[in-house]
This record gives C-alpha cells, sequence and structure tokens, in this order.
C-alpha cells in the first residue's frame, strides 16, 4: 500500500510537470541592471476568459524604474505585444507609485521587484490541449546616477485548457498586487480648485472614517502638479485639503485633476485610491524649483545656424571643398589626372578643356547630390550628407571600382582590351569625357569626408530655399575643382618634374596603392556595417575581378576562348557574391551600432536626456565609419590617454552616435543642431547652454570644453 501510495504521488507529480512543462519555456531576460519576464496568473489559458499576465521586473538594488508620469524626469514602461490570432491584451494596470527623489528633482516610480498587470482576452474559438506562444516587446529606463534605457524581447508559451488551474508561484502574487493596485474613491468626495500657482484638492468623508495618515498626490498628466514641490495636508473638519504645487511647465487646456493618491494608513479602505474631478478656479504656472539641473535636453540648443550669413556659408563651402582634394580617397583620383598632362605632353588648349570638363563634372555632381537630397527630405526621408555611403550595396560598388583601377595601373590588364579596338580608341581620343567622369567620381568618394568648416555650411545650406542651397553647393564643387583648374591654367609646375620617362610608369603603379588601401578602408567600413561574412564576400569578389581581369587579358592577348568564358563566370560568381549586401542585414545593422568602446554608449535620445536630466555633463561624438576625419579625430583625441583621464575626472558620460549606416535618430538631431553631416562633437553642461565643438579636434580643445563645465 505505501508503494501504491508512493507510485501515485509520483505519477501525479510527473503529470503536473508535463501540464506546467510548456511555462518553464519562458525563461527571464536579465540585462545588466533589470531582470524581466511574462508571467501567468493561470497555469494554462481558458478560452473566452479574460487571464491575467504581468510583465515582471526586478529591479537591481537601488535602480528605479517609472510610472505612467514618470515626475521630473524619465519614461514610463512600454509593451508591445505579438500576439496570435483573436488574442487581445489590454492596457498595464499600474500599481501606485513612490516618489524617489533625486537631488532636487523628484521622480514617480518603482524600485524592487513590480509586477505590470495585463488583461489578455483568449478567443473562445482557442483549441484546447495544445501551447500558444505570447510574445511582448518590453522597454524601460532604469536610473541611478546615471539612466540607461534597456529592454527585451519576452515570450510566454502556455497551454490552452478549459479548467485554468491556478498557477502554483504567481497566482498569489498577481493576485495580491490586483488587490493592492489603485481603487476609485469610495465614501469620500472629492473637490479641486485652482488658486494661481496653487491647486487646494479638497477630500471629505461621508461619515465616521479613520485618518488615513500621510497623504501624497501622483498626477496622471505631466506639467498639473510640480513632481518636486512641497505638498501640504491639513485637516478640514471632516475632510482634508491637499495644497499642490502648480507645474513651473504648465501643460495647455487643463481642465481636470486626474491621478492616484496615496495614503499611509489606508483611504477608502485602500492604500491608493483614484481620483478624477473637474478642476475649478484658475491656474498660473508656478515658480521653477531652486537648483534644478539642466532643463528637458533640447538637441537643437547648440544649433548656431541662424546666424550664420550666405556669404559666410559660401566662403566656408569654398575652402571646405579645396580641402577635399586632400582627403585619401581623392588625392589617387587627382594625381591620375595630373600625371596625364605629364605623360601626354598636353598642349595648353587641350589642358583648359580637360580642366573644364574635370570642374563639370565635380560641380554638376555636387549639383544633382543636392538636389536627389532635396527632393528625399521633401518626399520625408531622413538624410543627411553623405547619405550614398550610408549603403551597402554603394561601398561594395567603389570596393570594386577602386579595385579595378588599381588593377589597371599595376598593368594587370589595359581597358581598352574590353572593347572593339575602334571603340577604344575613341575612347582613348576623348579624354575629355574621362576628365568628366574623374570628376564625378571624385565627388563621388569625397563628400561623405567633410573636411574641416564645411558642417556648418551645408547644415546652413539644407535648411535654406533651394536656390540657396544650390549656391552653397556649386561653392563647394568650385572649390574643389579650382586647384586642378590652376594647374592645368597655369603648368609652370611641370618644369620641376624630370622628363617623361621610366619614372612616369612607376609612379602609375605607385599610385595603385592608395587605390588598394581605399579598397581595404571601404572593406572595413563594409564590415562596420553589416559584418564579416559581407567583407568575406568582397574580398572572394575581388579575386574573381582579378581573375576575369586576368583571364581576359589572356583571351584578347591571343589565348582559347575558355579563358573568355572562365572571365565571364568569374564576373557572374561576382555579382551573387555580392548581391545579398545589396539588401543588408538588420540585425547586423544593429549590431554595429554599439560602440565597439565599452567607456561610450550607444546613442539614443532618451539615453542622452536622461544623462543629462540626472545633472551629469555628456558628450555626444556623432561619427561614421566612412569618415576619414572621424577616425583621425577618434584615434588621435578621443583615445587619447589625458582626454579620456579627463573626461572621467569630470565624470563626463560618453555617447557615441554611429551614422555609419543610416539612422533617422541621428539624422535628426544633427539637423537640430543644424548640421547635415559629421563629424561633430558636442558637451552638454548641466544648468547651461551646449557646446559644440570645431570638427577637427586637438586635446587642448578638448580641455578647454570640459573646463567651462
Amino acid at each position: 500500500m505505501p508503494f501504491r501510495v508512493l507510485f501515485s504521488c509520483r505519477a501525479l507529480l510527473l503529470a503536473t510537470l508535463i501540464a506546467l512543462s510548456p511555462l518553464a519555456l519562458a525563461q527571464a531576460v536579465r540585462t545588466p541592471n533589470v531582470e524581466a519576464e511574462l508571467v501567468s496568473e493561470r497555469a494554462a489559458l481558458v478560452p473566452g476568459e479574460r487571464n491575467t499576465l504581468a510583465l515582471r521586473l526586478k529591479i537591481r538594488e537601488r535602480w528605479h524604474t517609472y510610472w505612467r508620469n514618470p515626475g521630473d524626469s524619465g519614461l514610463p514602461t512600454t509593451l508591445d505585444w505579438k500576439l496570435p490570432a483573436g488574442f487581445a491584451a489590454g492596457d498595464i494596470q499600474w500599481p501606485a507609485p513612490k516618489a524617489l527623489p533625486a537631488g532636487p528633482l523628484v521622480n514617480y516610480g518603482y524600485e524592487g521587484e513590480i509586477l505590470h498587470l495585463v488583461d489578455v482576452e483568449v478567443p473562445a474559438a482557442a483549441a484546447t490541449g495544445g501551447p500558444v506562444t505570447l510574445a511582448a516587446r518590453a522597454d524601460w529606463l532604469v536610473c541611478e546616477d546615471v539612466c540607461i534605457p534597456e529592454g527585451a524581447d519576452l515570450t510566454l508559451t502556455i497551454p490552452v485548457d478549459a479548467r485554468g488551474a491556478p498557477h502554483p508561484t504567481w497566482s498569489s502574487r498577481i493576485a495580491a498586487t490586483r488587490a493592492a493596485l489603485p481603487k476609485p474613491l469610495d465614501g469620500w468626495s472629492a473637490k479641486a480648485i485652482g488658486e494661481a500657482q496653487k491647486i487646494r484638492l479638497t477630500l471629505t468623508a461621508r461619515g465616521a472614517v479613520e485618518a488615513p495618515g500621510a497623504l501624497r498626490f501622483f498626477p496622471y498628466q505631466e506639467g498639473v502638479v510640480e513632481p518636486s514641490g512641497v505638498q501640504t495636508v491639513a485637516r478640514d473638519g471632516e475632510g482634508y485639503v491637499l495644497t499642490l504645487p502648480v507645474a513651473h511647465q504648465l501643460a495647455r487646456n487643463v481642465s481636470r485633476l486626474a491621478g492616484v493618491i496615496t495614503a499611509a494608513n489606508g483611504l477608502a479602505g485602500a492604500k491608493a485610491v483614484t481620483i478624477d474631478v473637474p478642476l475649478a478656479g484658475s491656474i498660473t504656472p508656478g515658480p521653477k524649483p531652486l537648483d534644478a539641473p539642466a532643463p528637458k535636453l533640447d538637441l537643437g540648443a547648440a544649433a548656431s545656424t541662424s546666424s550664420l550669413s550666405l556669404v559666410a556659408a559660401l566662403a566656408l563651402a569654398f575652402g571646405g571643398g579645396m580641402l577635399l582634394n586632400l582627403m585619401p580617397c581623392v588625392f589617387p583620383v587627382l594625381s591620375l589626372k595630373l600625371l596625364g598632362f605629364v605623360e601626354h605632353h598636353d598642349a595648353r588648349r587641350t589642358m583648359h578643356r580637360e580642366a573644364v570638363a574635370y570642374s563639370g563634372g565635380v560641380i554638376l555632381s555636387f549639383v544633382l547630390l543636392a538636389l536627389a537630397l532635396i527632393a528625399l527630405r521633401a518626399a520625408g526621408e531622413q538624410l543627411g550628407w553623405g547619405f550614398q555611403l550610408q549603403s551597402p550595396a554603394v561601398i561594395a560598388a567603389l570596393a570594386v571600382l577602386f579595385f579595378v583601377l588599381a588593377l589597371n595601373l599595376s598593368g594587370v590588364f589595359e581597358f581598352g582590351m574590353f572593347a572593339p579596338a575602334s571603340l577604344a580608341s575613341v575612347t582613348v581620343r576623348n579624354r575629355t569625357l574621362d576628365a568628366f567622369l574623374s570628376g564625378v567620381l571624385a565627388v563621388i568618394v569625397a563628400s561623405p569626408c567633410t573636411a574641416p568648416f564645411m558642417g556648418a555650411a551645408l547644415g546652413y545650406a539644407i535648411a535654406q530655399p533651394v536656390g540657396v542651397t544650390l549656391a552653397v553647393f556649386v561653392a563647394l564643387g568650385i572649390g574643389m575643382a579650382l586647384p586642378y583648374v590652376l594647374l592645368a591654367w597655369f603648368p609652370g609646375w611641370r618644369r620641376r618634374l624630370p622628363r617623361p620617362g621610366a619614372w612616369m610608369e612607376r609612379v602609375k603603379q605607385f599610385l595603385a596603392f592608395p587605390l588598394y588601401a581605399t579598397v581595404a578602408w571601404l572593406a572595413w567600413v563594409l564590415g562596420a556595417q553589416l559584418d564579416n561574412d559581407a567583407v568575406l564576400r568582397l574580398a572572394i569578389g575581388l579575386v574573381f575581378v582579378a581573375f576575369a581581369a586576368w583571364a581576359w587579358r589572356l583571351f584578347r592577348g591571343g589565348g582559347a576562348s575558355a579563358w573568355a568564358f572562365a572571365a565571364v563566370v568569374s564576373i557572374f560568381g561576382t555579382a551573387l557574391l555580392l548581391a545579398p549586401i545589396a539588401t543588408g542585414n538588420a540585425a547586423a545593422a544593429q549590431r554595429s551600432a554599439k560602440p565597439a568602446d565599452a567607456a561610450w554608449q550607444a546613442f539614443s535620445p532618451v539615453a542622452v536626456e536622461g544623462l543629462a536630466r540626472s545633472g551629469r555633463p555628456v558628450f555626444v561624438d556623432f561619427t561614421a565609419a566612412w569618415c576619414v576625419t572621424c577616425q583621425v579625430n577618434k584615434r588621435l583625441v578621443l583615445n587619447n590617454d589625458d582626454v579620456r583621464q579627463a573626461f572621467a575626472a569630470k565624470n563626463v558620460a560618453l555617447v557615441r552616435a554611429d551614422w555609419t549606416r543610416r539612422d533617422p535618430e541621428i539624422t535628426r538631431a544633427l539637423a537640430a543642431l543644424g548640421r547635415n553631416g559629421v563629424p561633430v562633437y558636442v558637451l552638454y553642461r548641466p544648468g547651461k547652454e551646449p557646446l559644440l565643438l570645431p570638427e577637427v579636434l586637438q586635446p587642448g580643445l578638448v580641455h578647454d570644453a570640459l573646463a567651462t563645465l
């Protein structure tokens, strides 16, 4: 008999574990500061009934998350459900919050462990016996001295059963949470009257009641009651009067007073009650709290475009265009054109014609890029300067192009091999067209390399009418083309060079190496945009391209037709290899957005605002992998040990806004700062205006900026 009893107990336990096994698949997700999971009041969902789930957040000690109205700062927790067909989730049922002082601020939120209840309607037609998976994206802001946006994709796999027995772990805890939710005020009357910078909330009991103890009002709506203001409570006959300070940033059209009142000893039989009453009288904005830190972060506060005149913008664009010629991705293109002057003993008229064609290619390309930006922005696209190199497909295409040019300079093949002799001779004779196309290519690879002084001019241009925008971009093109024009128009510089000879072939071959280096840089950019698989695809594709050029050369030199077939197959293989790059990889893009350096946080307006409102200085580095100036600044200045120590000494939060791939939030932030490209460096200072630093950084400039804190 004892054996049978023992066997029955084990069988019952086994059956119970089997029934609850889907719940065991709902694992908690742990972020650095919060443990999160979805839990259910019942062990199974019941068709046709309302079932209560909960988002459980176990918050790190001394940290907190936020209520629906976060108070002076912060953001409420959100849930975005992904449910099977027929299922429907209600709103979060918010437990009563606590007042959480943070220096001179007061926030409304939760510490420790909190359950956010949500009712889920299960369709009556839901099939019983099998499990269903409920999914939700949870996002929260968790703060201590700093604020960190966190989130998790959560799932709960749970059976559907007609019985729906209580969950052995969570049923009682969810029931207790539900019982503690704020209840409607019962047995009391409430009346709110506005008196200038105060609101008098009178609570009157209908009969004898016990003293509620300490009272605190939490408004649902921001901009009604000042969170950090002092609330006072006074006895008034059979009731109590709460005097509430009006918010200094008063919301518009405040006609009702709604929120939660917490009572230390209970009010109307509950520790927390809800009210929603008309607000009589009138109110005016209250005084600004003393010693408050920086106000709500305004990413546009550092913008200075309004002070920039058209003449100044044109001058900055012209100077920046000239400096673009020194960028590593442009210099080889310009050098090849200048070498052509020496190699072909060009007549002055020919040189002038090519200079005009090159300038036309440069200026027309800048104008077309400007028109594309204007048209796309008018259509609602969030784009900025350098947008063409935010596309992995463009990066891969440029890498192939520069690799082909480098192979040509190295002597692997000649371009004439790829066309009939008659067409090739026309191409060689028509060097004017070649100069024009060189100008186009120079602009494509140079435009993302924002030179010093160009940022303000481009930011100004994009925000102006079309005519002004085009004028600034034309000035940029003139500045970039001018050095080439001057060298073509005044050929005296050639007298300083040796006579044409073998040295020219060596120089030509040497110029292939900057192009190979450019290909390596573009491969690195592609890796930053996507992943190592994309870099491997590109590398194998380049090997195929090199083999195709070599095989075609053998064929054109009298080899068997099989070499031509091999070349065509190689090019086709290259296209197949690179095709997936054109679509990109969203998951890899998200991974690349995370800063590799642990000292830097990834950019988001929420993160920056949370840090700034906590009273901490914030330095934001707007950067991109394809921006050469950005990388130089990072290696020579931002990674400098003295600069890092200076940031740490001032307790500066470091935030990196990686614009390598398109990011609408970063584009909007740049536009608000009056900029349209990178690099941009901003120091947000508590209680002061944000400070924009120059585009070309020096350690001394950073130290000077930190000295203003």
